[in-house]
Order: structure tokens, then C-alpha cells, then sequence
């Protein structure tokens, strides 16, 4: 779609509009299986021991606009609390992104969610925060951040872990995120 209504390429639009303002400069949209050096290895630790390496089963770059870009934690914190936070956009985007309907990223985030557009709403027993989760084989992701985008937290685990493969550990999973989101935000309120 953003190609369509601007003629220019995805990758060039992320450069300009994403990558610029918020300063990534460790976040790309690959294509093919390979993964740009240095990166978290994934692991499929289904079977037997010792974990198999997924890192490079699928490519990423299959999923392209959906998912496909990888990046660094430090670029990721720098991107969630500019997007949470609202730099990318002017005030009326903001609201209609945030105008939060019944739903949950997937995996499902910490505490309970709801969904608005591109960004979900995780409210917790400590208070809010806006984010997204990822899920990809070896790999499982949080990005959250304040709803001003002042606080944030980049959260990855090795493998991947969602409602349907691994239903216990995801609850775990999603008490530690929540922990987490607690600890982030008493330490807004000082």
C-alpha cells in the first residue's frame, strides 16, 4: 500500500520515514535467509538436547513488510518509544491509531490486550503500555514503551514461544514480561 500511494519503494520509505528520524541504524529488511552479522542465534528446542540453531531455517525476508525486518535491541528500544511515543506522526494519527478494539498481538503480551492500529495495548496490574510482540521460529519478542514514549523495554527469548507449541511456558513467559512492565514503570513514577 505505501508503495502504491507514494511510487516509491518500501525499503527507501522505511529509510526516510522510519530509519532516519528515530536514528536506526542497525535495522534493515534483508532479503534472502541470511542474517546480517552480528546477530541472536534462535533455537528450536522442541526435541531432544542439545537446541538445534534455527537462526536461518526460514528467511525472514519471506515475510517481507510483515515482519521481515530484522534489528538490534538498542535499535528496537530507539524505535518502540519514538512509535509509541508518537514522533512518527502527527496528534490525529496518533488518536486514530490508538483507538483500541477487543484483540492481542501473537503471542499474546503482558497483561491484558487490546489492539489499535499497527500497536497494542498491554494493560497491566502496574499500568499501560503500547508495544508489539513477535513470534518467528527461534525467536519470541516484546518492544513496549510508556505511552509517551519517555520509558520503554526490548524483551527476546531464543525460541519461540506461543499459545498453540508451548501454552505453560507462554504463561510464564508472559508473568516475567508483566514483571518486567511493573519495574519499568516504578521507576517512571521517581
Amino acid at each position: 500500500m505505501a508503495e502504491a500511494a507514494t511510487g516509491k519503494p518500501y525499503e527507501l520509505l522505511l529509510r526516510l520515514l522510519v530509519y532516519r528520524p528515530l536514528g536506526l541504524h542497525d535495522t534493515t529488511l534483508p532479503q534472502g535467509y541470511m542474517i546480517p552479522e552480528p546477530y541472536l542465534h534462535g533455537y528450536d528446542v522442541a526435541g531432544p538436547p542439545p537446541p538445534v540453531d534455527v537462526s536461518e531455517l526460514l528467511g525472514a525476508s519471506g515475510s517481507w513488510a510483515s515482519g521481515g525486518i530484522i534489528s538490534t535491541p538498542a535499535d528496537m528500544t530507539r524505535f518502540i518509544r519514538g512509535y509509541a511515543g508518537g514522533a512518527l506522526y502527527g496528534k490525529n494519527v496518533v488518536r486514530e491509531q490508538r483507538r483500541w478494539i477487543a484483540g492481542a498481538s501473537e503471542p499474546a503480551g503482558p497483561g491484558r490486550n487490546m489492539a489499535g492500529l499497527a500497536i497494542f495495548r498491554y494493560a497491566t496490574r502496574c499500568g499501560v503500555v503500547l508495544g508489539h510482540t513477535g513470534n518467528f521460529p527461534g525467536y519470541t519478542q516484546l518492544i513496549a514503551a510508556t505511552p509517551d514514549g519517555r520509558r520503554s523495554l526490548t524483551f527476546s527469548v531464543t525460541t519461540q514461544i506461543n499459545q498453540s507449541q508451548t501454552p505453560q511456558l507462554l504463561s510464564r513467559l508472559r508473568t516475567v514480561q508483566e514483571n518486567f512492565v511493573c519495574a519499568l514503570l516504578a521507576r517512571s513514577k521517581h
